[in-house]
């Protein structure tokens, strides 16, 4: 897996398909994930794109420094990675955490990305999802925060009927992430100015949001009238893996009628 080093910061990235046939695209994951956590979205467009999917700093194999993990911040860790990799205008592919870091870069740098795709971020939080969200975020620091983070995500990021070997082994995956980190990230994610960063998206931009959706899509179309939005059936938070060919589909199609 080869690397590309930001001030000392090492960052881990895996690439495939081929070069200069299609708009290449760049996969980052979640809170508490990593390349894997994109896995099918790499099978799939690698067929006919040039596809990267790295690791966030703190996350995966990447560096884990001790700092604040503001998503302004790992932002332009995505955009050294678009330069240093000279990246021709890709589509960015976030899902969740990694959708938020996406469109921030999106709307800071039109010039350098050609289209943003946001699986199930909670770009504006929906009533439901904040009810569940601010005393979770009271907790983030407290002694028994593993514990307690294990159930929140599993009650909020999973239907009664996923896949309760993916839902484990995606439990596993976060909490197998340094609990600072964990909770700096989460923190940062709310903390993020989101309304102002899709407000000032003018390129090509699709939410596809989970049975349950994190954003709240309608609020979200009212403030970017470019915004095209869709929405998956039966799939908690984890959309990308437990219906890929749902959003595989949206996506593609996305791309073909949207990103000319």
């Amino acid at each position: 897996m080869p690397v590309s080093k930001r001030d000392g910061v090492a960052l881990y990235y895996e690439t495939a398909g081929p070069q200069g046939v299609a708009r290449p695209i760049v996969l980052v994951h979640g809170l508490g994930g990593d390349s894997q956590a994109m896995r099918p979205q790499l099978d799939y467009f690698a067929k006919r794109h040039h596809v990267v999917a790295l690791d966030l700093r703190g996350h995966g194999r990447s560096d884990k420094p001790a700092q604040g993990y503001a998503i302004a911040a790992m932002a332009e860790d995505v955009e050294w990675l678009v330069r240093d990799l000279a990246l021709d205008e890709p589509v960015l592919i976030g899902h969740s955490m990694g959708g938020a870091i996406s469109l921030e870069l999106a709307a800071t740098r039109p010039d350098l990305i050609g289209a943003t795709v946001l699986l199930d971020t909670a770009v504006l939080p929906t009533p439901e999802a904040w009810a569940g969200i601010k005393p979770f975020l009271s907790k983030l620091r407290s002694p028994d925060f593993k514990t307690i983070a294990r159930q929140f995500f599993s009650d909020a990021f999973f239907l009664p009927g996923s896949d309760p070997d993916l839902r484990e082994a995606v439990l596993d995956e976060m909490l197998a992430t340094p609990l600072p980190i964990l909770a700096s990230a989460f923190e940062e994610i709310f903390l993020w100015k989101g309304e102002d960063a899709l407000r000032r998206c003018e390129v090509p931009c699709l939410y596809i949001g989970a049975t349950k959706p994190r954003g709240d899509i309608p609020r979200m179309a009212e403030i970017n009238p470019r915004l095209v939005c869709g929405q998956v059936i039966e799939s908690g938070h984890f959309l990308q893996l437990e219906v890929p060919d749902q959003v595989n589909a949206m996506i593609a199609r996305f791309i073909e009628i949207d990103c000319r």
